[in-house]
C-alpha cells in the first residue's frame, strides 16, 4: 500500500474508530454481560466452541452470522467457576456506571484467580482502551488471543488499536484475520481494497 494512500486512510480509519469507540465496543455486548452461567466440564465447553466458530465461518447471511455471534459471546463468557462469574458481573456493573478505574480492580482480581479465562483478559483490555491507556490494552488483546486465537472480537479490538497508534498496514492485516473467521464481522467495512483482495 502506498504511503500516501495510508496517510489518507490513517485519518478515516481513526474517525471511524474513535466513533465505535464512543458507542461501545463491540468486544463488551450487553447480551453478555447479564450471564453468569458456568461452563462445565472443559471438553465439552473446548467442543461447543469449535462447533459455534465453525457455523460463523459458515454463515450465509448477516442475519444468521448475527445469531451464532451473540451465541459465541455468551459462550466465551461463561465462567470457569461460581467466584469468577460474580467478580465479572461485578466488574461489567461498574462498566456500565463508568467506574472504569473500579472495573479494572475487579479484573485484576478475576485474572489473578482466573489466568485461563480469555475473556476476562479481553474485558480489561477494553476497558484499558476506554481509559486510553492503548499500551495496557493491547497487552491485554495479546493475553487474550494466547488463550482464544479465534476471538474476533479482541482481533477487531487490537486493529482499533494499532488504527490509534498509526500502524494501518498491521491493523489491517488483523481485520483481514478476523473476516477469516467470521466473515460478516462489523468491522469489514473498515478494510481498504487492495488488487488481489479474496475478501
Amino acid at each position: 500500500m502506498r504511503a500516501a494512500h495510508l496517510t489518507a486512510m490513517q485519518g478515516f480509519l481513526v474517525g471511524l474508530f474513535g466513533m465505535l469507540a464512543l458507542l461501545g465496543s463491540p468486544a463488551t455486548p450487553t447480551l453478555a454481560e447479564e450471564s453468569s452461567a458456568l461452563r462445565g466440564d472443559p471438553a465439552t465447553y473446548a467442543d461447543e466452541s469449535e462447533r459455534l466458530l465453525g457455523f460463523l465461518g459458515a454463515a450465509n447471511t448477516e442475519a444468521e452470522a448475527r445469531s451464532i455471534e451473540d451465541e459465541i459471546w455468551r459462550h466465551w463468557f461463561l465462567a470457569p467457576d461460581a467466584r469468577a462469574a460474580e467478580l465479572m458481573g461485578r466488574a461489567m456493573e461498574r462498566r456500565r456506571n463508568y467506574d472504569f478505574a473500579g472495573a479494572v480492580e475487579i479484573l485484576d482480581q478475576l485474572i489473578a484467580a482466573n489466568p485461563d479465562w480469555a475473556e476476562a483478559w479481553n474485558q480489561r483490555a477494553t476497558i484499558r482502551f476506554m481509559q486510553g491507556d492503548l499500551p495496557g490494552s493491547l497487552a491485554d488483546v495479546e493475553e487474550t488471543l494466547q488463550r482464544e486465537p479465534r476471538h474476533f472480537g479482541a482481533l477487531a479490538g487490537m486493529a482499533l488499536i494499532l488504527t490509534q497508534q498509526g500502524r494501518i498496514e498491521q491493523a489491517q492485516a488483523i481485520l483481514r484475520k478476523a473476516v477469516k473467521i467470521d466473515p460478516f464481522l462489523r468491522e469489514r467495512a473498515l478494510l481498504v481494497t487492495v488488487p488481489g483482495d479474496d475478501i
